[in-house]
């Protein structure tokens, strides 16, 4: 027999449904928020709990559920789906021996913050020691949602809005779905619920109405409206972007860094910013950003995958893409790309290059126009350009190839072969020079014109 845990919670993650308004292949709870699939941000805030157990109940597109989790939580199947109840208990096989605190939360509910759960849990625990605790909410618009009656904080009644009276419907508490109940308790109600309703389906909401039955009672924990708002279309998707995206945004602010105009920085779920940073109007951050104190990103950039030390400068109209390391001070202008490029200390591009696959050394500067050939049709090759180099516009330095320390590159230079330290390197054709040739030129064509 499998031991018992007590005195620990596990979070039950409904993700079943099929999400047929999103119109999509990818499943519902997989479409990102900040770049993080929306069910990640929901187990990120389950992880702070310190769960004993994560149990996702699962149905259309699995796979794709289970290979987004990559084994962080066990996976339960219903089908058919058959309600919120019938989903809760297709989890009592991965709890076998569980009997502590069980958290029933939905995938497609992602901002629900750690203080809630805590809450929720804190208060199933409390001496008068509730059967069931809900989550319930005020909306603006009560809309389709199931309601819960209340008496104090204690749950007389839950009802589904398709079953409900006039009265009933009247009341503005409504429920979010989410639940906390004991293990031994959650699946003893569960075993109880009927489908005797309008839908013929098994609802979660009756092991309220059935513990309240028994004499026993219920208790009601109140959360913001945001955070737990539901996604099921690509319309609240975008909404639930937005109220992330004014979250972080603020939350920048609050800890240092200059927004010039907020409203038109996008950051992405792990944007680490330092203090002192500025950031100009109209920046993307892809996942995978840090940027040290001091850093100033100009307007129109799109910076991903990238390590900014402090006192960089990157843009305007940059584009950093993963695998970009800056060492401190450097700098990146306009039109400029990179991509896996680690520049050292003071190092600048200033405009129109293409850095990839490349070592820039420390004050190494690389003029306008510059690109580093990586790719040869199949394969890709590093450029290593040495400290206090000077790289003249519009060169290609095709890879691989070493630029040594304190050398300098022609301007028009295609470079093939190694440069030495201290070594000037220029590839060109030897300019011709004809003396009145284009005066002579330009009375022929003139004539010729003027002839017709």
């Amino acid at each position: 027999m499998a031991a018992r845990m007590s005195n620990a919670i596990a979070a039950v993650i409904l993700a079943a449904g099929k999400g047929t308004r999103m119109k999509s292949d990818l499943h519902k709870v997989l479409h990102p928020i900040a770049g993080r699939p929306m069910l990640l941000h929901l187990m990120a805030s389950v992880d702070e709990l310190n769960p004993a157990k994560k149990v996702v109940v699962v149905g259309d597109k699995a796979d794709q559920i289970e290979a987004a989790l990559n084994g962080s939580a066990a996976l339960a199947v219903q089908e058919p789906q058959l309600g919120t109840g019938h989903a809760v208990q297709q989890a009592e096989a991965a709890l076998a021996g569980f009997d502590g605190d069980v958290l029933i939360l939905y995938g497609d509910v992602p901002f629900v913050p750690p203080a809630t759960m805590r809450a929720m849990v804190d208060r199933l625990n409390a001496p008068d020691a509730p059967a069931v605790v809900v989550l319930a909410f005020e909306p603006a618009d009560p809309l389709q949602y199931g309601r819960v009656i209340t008496d104090g904080d204690r749950v007389v009644k839950m009802v589904e809005h398709k079953d409900a009276t006039e009265a009933e419907r009247a009341v503005r508490l409504c429920n979010s779905g989410l639940m906390a109940a004991k293990a031994r308790d959650l699946f003893a109600l569960l075993a109880r619920v009927t489908d005797d309703n309008a839908a013929k389906e098994y609802y979660l909401v009756d092991i309220v109405n059935i513990a309240n039955a028994d004499g026993r009672h219920c208790a009601v924990a109140r959360a913001d409206p945001a955070d737990v708002a539901g996604i099921n279309s690509r319309a609240e998707l975008a909404a639930a972007e937005a109220q992330w995206q004014r979250f972080k945004r603020e939350e920048a602010m609050a800890e240092g860094a200059s927004l010039r105009a907020p409203e038109t920085v996008w950051f992405s779920w792990d944007t680490e910013l330092g203090r002192d940073v500025t950031i100009e109007p109209n920046v993307v951050f892809g996942p995978g950003v840090t940027i040290a104190d001091n850093v100033i990103v100009k307007a129109y950039s799109h910076i991903e995958g990238a390590t900014i030390a402090a006192g960089c400068e990157v843009g305007p109209f940059a584009r950093l893409r993963p695998g970009t390391v800056l060492g401190e001070k450097a700098k990146i202008g306009n039109f400029v790309e990179t991509k896996k490029a680690e520049l050292g200390k003071g190092a600048k591009a200033n405009h129109l290059t293409y850095l990839g696959d490349v070592t820039v050394g420390a004050n190494a500067n690389i003029g306008a126009g510059t690109i580093t050939c990586n790719y040869d049709g199949y394969f890709k090759y590093r450029t290593e350009i040495g400290e206090n180099a000077f790289i003249g516009s519009n060169s290609a330095l095709v890879a691989p190839v070493k630029i040594g320390r304190d050398a300098i590159v022609g301007a028009g230079s295609a470079v093939t072969r190694d440069v030495a330290d201290g070594e000037l390197r220029l590839v060109r054709g030897e300019q011709l020079v004809k003396p009145g040739w284009a005066d002579r030129f330009h009375d022929a064509m003139r004539k010729k014109k003027a002839e017709k």
